[in-house]
């Protein structure tokens, strides 16, 4: 599949895998001169005739916490999901470390990789879902170690010691042997944590990971990406809980019917919106 999606007034980004990033000089090394994480310019999503992105533009920097609101329906799952090619985009770009996400371009036109180049790019993203996704029939141990061992092919010795290190880090080391069902909402997603990060990503996005979770509980997944923040973890988090953006994100986006209406430093944006729809859906949830 071919798509002409270089958007009127833009230049053209690079070749998935070559190293460069968008704006860049492709004779320099990008990391020494360009610190973007994620680069989305124009993105466009349809699914039929709704039109759900309508061109967003945004970026993220390595070491950032991006906390991402808005009201339900208005694209941020969507987005995410874009930006590790769960969901293909129907025009724009978006880059992830410097590569061209699910395509390549040659002459203006994106080129569409094939599963297994995609899942490569894929490997350096990690993604908490809502509703935890963990695999019934496998220990907690079995969940965190099952990608390394098959997509990275390490060995199991090995797979299990970081596993328990990273079951340690989430505080659940004791509950290595048991399986999901018997663990509460806050543990099961706490183990798709210690899982995504069993790949040793370079972004994590966390797509409303404590929606599903009964309110005594968010407070110990919350803990966790603190954690992971206070690291330099680089993190995309579409989330409801205004508390942790204002104390832990970087930076601020309010979407609102498939575009960027606001974005900024969070304690600005919480306590003096400048637009109108950012005042009216933070009147409601504040």
């Amino acid at each position: 599949m071919t798509q002409d999606t270089t958007p009127a007034g833009t230049g053209t980004g690079p070749v998935a895998g070559s190293g460069t990033s968008p704006g860049s000089d492709p004779g320099t090394d990008p990391g020494s001169v360009d610190d973007r994480m994620v680069v989305a310019e124009h993105v466009h999503k349809h699914f039929g005739r709704l039109h759900v992105l309508r061109g967003i533009n945004l970026e993220v920097r390595r070491g950032e916490v991006m906390c991402v609101v808005g009201p339900s329906g208005s694209g941020k799952s969507t987005f995410l999901r874009c930006i590790n090619h769960l969901e293909k985009i129907d025009s724009g770009r978006l880059w992830v470390d410097g590569q061209l996400m699910g395509y390549r371009q040659k002459g203006g036109k994106l080129y569409e990789l094939h599963d297994s180049q995609v899942a490569a790019q894929r490997r350096g993203i990690g993604m908490v879902f809502q509703n935890f996704n963990l695999f019934p029939h496998m220990s907690v141990l079995g969940n965190v170690m099952e990608a390394p061992v098959q997509v990275n092919r390490e060995k199991r010795a090995v797979a299990r010691d970081k596993a328990m290190r990273l079951l340690e880090r989430v505080g659940l080391a004791e509950k290595a042997p048991t399986y999901p069902r018997q663990l509460s909402g806050g543990q099961q997603q706490r183990v798709a944590i210690a899982r995504a990060l069993a790949m040793e990503p370079d972004l994590m996005l966390f797509d409303e990971p404590t929606s599903a979770l009964d309110p005594e509980l968010v407070g110990e997944v919350l803990a966790v990406m603190k954690d992971l923040a206070e690291e330099g973890m680089t993190m995309v988090v579409v989330t409801h809980e205004m508390g942790f953006a204002r104390e832990v994100g970087d930076s601020l986006v309010f979407m609102d019917d498939g575009v960027v209406v606001e974005s900024g430093p969070p304690r600005e944006v919480l306590a003096n919106p400048r637009e109108e729809r950012t005042k009216a859906f933070l009147s409601r949830v504040l």
